[in-house]
């Protein structure tokens, strides 16, 4: 049964460090969570086994660029979205919006069971069918997390299972039949589910959130007429008003990274965004990332990513660039 707890402190009494998505690499240990470079790889829609790909404690607190369905058949877990705490066990979906900030934390060592299902923004607005089902029934905003009954969680994960074989078949026509599976699931989600309760973050995690929140509004928003003036962590501890060592402290209790690091990480990711997604210079874009001139940008973007800014922009999936 589904019930609602607030974050389980590990054993030594200090909340488990959680991975940042973006910092994990593309070869880990057994039982760790394989980011693969969903940002950058040209896909429309993909189903894959929770089993498979693991699943460690994470926190995403960068923009993606896709929807996606978490159905749970087994585990537990702690699955903070926004602002809002739940506690996740079997029988349970998700509709995970691109721009939410998620967190995850696994209840027990084993990997739980399950399927998900991603999709680009781009898919979504290919098949106004979809989205009209998804705007409707609030699927991703109101709807969040539903806790399904017996008979509808085995018909959803055959839905699923159906739609991994038609991944598998290829053709031109499997992403048409892959979004009336994705309909079917919506519809299926609705019926005899329960809402789960909503519980109370606390207030550190408060903190920890408003963070990554304020971080993400500064990058995602960054353009040409509007660069990223927010670059420290005094910068973002006086504009959340909190004494920068305290947020600083707050942030590595969660995360196990300072301030500072997750700044740089998020300043190159919104780089690579840049780099990938639009004709500009890399002058414009040194100017939209926050540096003075473009030397700087180059040598700071090659001396953590391994390559420069027009290699990367050259060739963004190579294996050996990591990211």
């Amino acid at each position: 049964m589904a019930f609602l707890m607030k974050t389980r402190p590990h054993r030594s009494g200090d909340p488990q460090p959680i991975t940042m998505v973006y910092d994990i690499p593309s070869i880990l240990p057994p039982g760790t969570t394989p980011v693969s470079r969903l940002y950058y790889e040209n896909w429309n829609i993909k189903v894959v086994d929770r089993e498979k790909t693991g699943c460690d404690n994470y926190l995403t607190p960068n923009r993606r660029d896709f929807y996606k369905i978490m159905f749970m058949t087994s585990g537990t877990g702690f699955k903070t979205m926004g602002k809002d705490n739940y506690f996740i066990d079997e029988r349970t979906i998700l509709f995970l919006h691109p721009n939410e900030i998620v967190c995850w934390r696994n209840a027990t060592p084993k990997v739980g069971g399950g399927i998900f299902c991603m999709f680009k923004k781009r898919y979504l607005a290919q098949h106004p069918s979809l989205k009209l089902i998804i705007d409707r029934y609030k699927f991703f905003t109101e709807k969040k997390i539903l806790r399904l009954s017996e008979e509808s969680s085995r018909m959803i994960h055959r839905l699923l299972t159906q739609m991994k074989a038609e991944a598998a078949s290829g053709g031109e026509l499997a992403e048409e039949a892959m979004q009336a599976y994705v309909q079917l699931i919506l519809v299926e989600s609705l019926k005899g589910t329960d809402y789960e309760p909503v519980g109370e973050i606390t207030n550190d995690y408060r903190h920890v959130y408003n963070f990554f929140e304020l971080l993400e509004k500064e990058t995602n928003l960054a353009n040409l007429d509007n660069p990223i003036r927010l670059r420290s962590a005094k910068d973002y501890a006086e504009k959340l008003n909190l004494n920068p060592s305290y947020l600083n402290g707050l942030v590595k209790k969660h995360t196990g990274q300072p301030v500072s690091t997750l700044i740089k990480n998020r300043l190159l990711e919104e780089s690579k965004a840049l780099l990938v997604q639009t004709n500009w210079t890399l002058q414009e874009i040194s100017r939209i990332i926050g540096f003075a001139d473009q030397p700087n940008f180059s040598q700071f973007f090659k001396k953590y990513v391994g390559v420069t800014p027009n290699e990367f922009r050259r060739s963004p999936i190579s294996p050996d660039y990591e990211g």
